[in-house]
């Protein structure tokens, strides 16, 4: 497991900006916060049944037909413009318009697009309109995320494919793909789909089908090109077979035919026990205690915190919350003792990088909000997922569905022990006694919420602190991304099991931070820590190096200086599909309403 933290000193911009004593001013009601509030059920079912009775979008259910049709995608909130948000939070305006914002693929036209909607208002939607990107363009088909309406075809295509290689894998591995009903393989799709603009072809590596399907590839990826909404068009391009490459099914299993193929023949998996499996197993040697319970968390006086709708209190704190379908949790009105801190602190993009032999482990760039990373946040389990006495919330999403789909318990709101103090001094005499000792329990609030894309489960926390800091932190846990160990491989990775190449990758997240510290006019700056070598003052003839600040200021747009971290390549090495994140830990830019996310559910 990997850890990325995000730590801001807002204790320091706190006290800066806080007001001085007394209460200061007070958080907004919580029905102020419902602008930024999620979609409820019955708003999603409001605005898709309104734009499916829309004779002139032409719309059919998602599920099951052709590919070639008008289908409703996503749905989900279309916050407020920040201007019309902070006029009716701090002025006294007019409660901004709710609307939704709706993602619709018109594949039953001559030519295929992707186009957005904002529908309103709400909770009664009478009108639509579209919503433009910046430069004007619509989003090509192409670029649409997946569905399982196209995971179905693309089975479908895979199965027929397949039928010449039925001997082979099943001699090879014990299971097969075509006509299978028990020992069957399964796939795994990479992305991005293509080397070049308006491309669908995607590499799929082959997988037997159990537990822990991503770490049992047997050896075979095929590439298909799907980019025709008609599948009876779509076409095996290429194989790569045991460290070999073909131009077809057919010429693979002849190859196996006449024999003078290297084939990889793989052990039988046990039924139990598995290497992959999340069945306990094995013993620790010092023989401490196993099967009882650990330490848990508990409230011995009840909750510190305070939940009403989507507004959360906790101390000096108050926010709003929502989790979107499209790239997850969001804040929105970050206060500290009443003063806004960040009209926005958000999840943008998690990105991973690969390095491998093989052809899906050398074009794997996974950028997972195109993948709707927000919409697979499914139950969490309470006691391991989150303390048993954490509050738990439903979330709704409607994506690639016919209608919204309720996930029970999928945020969690709790109170953590640190186990380190806030803060604490003892104060010595010297003299083998003490003066005083003080100190603060440490503790924080945890928000959290879970995206479990494909093999990959992420774990994403905003954390609460009594003293004015929050701190973003994410973990990665689940199944690596593992592709067929082969000898020329070991360039690229790991040897973890007796045909499993553990690769090289790297883990880029991005988060939107909108700091609005003593209003909205906010400056850049950035400091340098240099070294001075001057003559000591008290000393003549010696000299002494003292840290000295450097300040750098200027409006934005700023980007920080660039810098090179793991598999990251430099300008011109190659397709960059997403600079900013992947060259710059930090990117300063000018607010603009028309840029409200640095990446896209189309992004791969």
């Amino acid at each position: 497991m990997w850890l990325l933290r995000l730590a801001w000193a807002l204790a320091v911009l706190g006290v800066t900006a806080g007001p001085g004593p007394g209460p200061g001013p007070t958080a907004p009601p919580p029905d102020k916060a419902s602008i930024f509030a999620d979609l409820s059920p019955a708003e999603l079912r409001a605005v898709r049944t309104f734009l499916m009775s829309r004779p002139e979008l032409g719309l059919s259910p998602s599920r099951g037909g052709p590919l070639a049709k008008n289908t409703l995608f996503l749905v989900e909130l279309l916050p407020p413009k920040k201007r019309l948000a902070l006029r009716y939070l701090d002025q006294g305006g007019p409660r901004p318009r709710r609307q939704a914002r709706a993602v619709v693929f018109f594949g039953g036209q001559a030519e295929p697009n992707v186009t957005e909607f904002a529908v309103g208002p709400l909770p009664r939607p009478s009108s639509y309109r579209p919503l433009r990107f910046k430069g004007g363009r619509a989003v090509p088909f192409a670029a649409r995320p997946m569905t399982q309406l196209e995971y179905e075809l693309l089975h479908r295509t895979l199965a027929e494919a397949m039928e010449p290689l039925y001997r082979l894998l099943r001699d090879s591995t014990g299971f097969w793909y075509h006509n299978c009903s028990q020992r069957c393989l399964t796939f795994s799709d990479i992305a991005p789909r293509g080397l070049a603009p308006g491309e669908r072809r995607s590499w799929l590596v082959l997988q037997r089908f159990v537990e822990g399907f991503f770490l049992h590839p047997v050896g075979l990826e095929v590439l298909v090109d799907h980019r025709d909404p008609d599948p009876r068009r779509w076409a095996v391009q290429r194989l790569w077979y045991n460290g070999q490459y073909f131009s077809s099914p057919q010429e693979l299993a002849e190859r196996y035919e006449r024999g003078t193929l290297a084939v990889a023949r793989l052990a039988e998996p046990p039924s139990r026990q598995l290497f992959s499996s999340y069945e306990p197993r094995g013993r620790f040697a010092t023989g401490t205690p196993t099967e009882v319970h650990g330490a848990k968390v508990c409230e011995p006086q009840g909750r510190r915190y305070r939940l009403r709708g989507n507004q959360l209190e906790y101390g000096g704190w108050s926010l709003a919350f929502r989790l979107r379908s499209s790239a997850g949790l969001q804040l929105f009105d970050l206060r500290f003792n009443g003063e806004r801190l960040a009209y926005e602190v958000s999840v943008q993009e998690a990105v991973a990088f690969y390095g491998g032999h093989t052809p899906a482990a050398m074009q794997t760039k996974y950028m997972d909000a195109g993948w709707g990373m927000g919409s697979v946040s499914y139950e969490l389990a309470r006691g391991i997922d989150c303390p048993e006495a954490a509050t738990y919330l439903d979330a709704h999403h409607l994506y690639d569905a016919d209608g919204p789909v309720r996930f029970s318990g999928a945020i969690c709101v709790f109170e953590l022990p640190t186990g380190v103090p806030l803060r604490r001094h003892f104060d010595s005499d010297y003299q083998g006694g003490f003066h005083f000792y003080a100190g603060l329990e440490g503790q924080a609030l945890v928000l959290r919420t879970t995206s479990t894309v494909y093999n990959y489960d992420y774990i994403w926390d905003f954390l609460l602190y009594p003293n004015g800091v929050m701190e973003a932190k994410v973990h990665a846990t689940g199944f690596i991304h593992a592709t067929f160990y082969t000898p020329q491989g070991r360039r690229y990775g790991s040897r973890v099991h007796s045909h499993l190449l553990g690769n090289l990758h790297t883990h880029l997240v991005h988060y939107k931070v909108d700091l609005d510290i003593a209003g909205t006019g906010n400056s850049f700056e950035t400091m340098d820590l240099r070294f001075e070598n001057i003559s000591n003052p008290w000393s003549p003839g010696a000299r002494v190096r003292v840290a000295q600040l450097g300040w750098a200021m200027g409006p934005p747009p700023a980007v920080s200086a660039p810098t090179r971290v793991g598999l990251v390549p430099a300008p011109g090495d190659g397709p960059d599909p997403a600079p900013v994140p992947r060259r710059y830990h930090l990117a300063v830019t000018r607010h603009h309403e028309n840029e409200p996310t640095s990446s896209s559910i189309y992004t791969q």
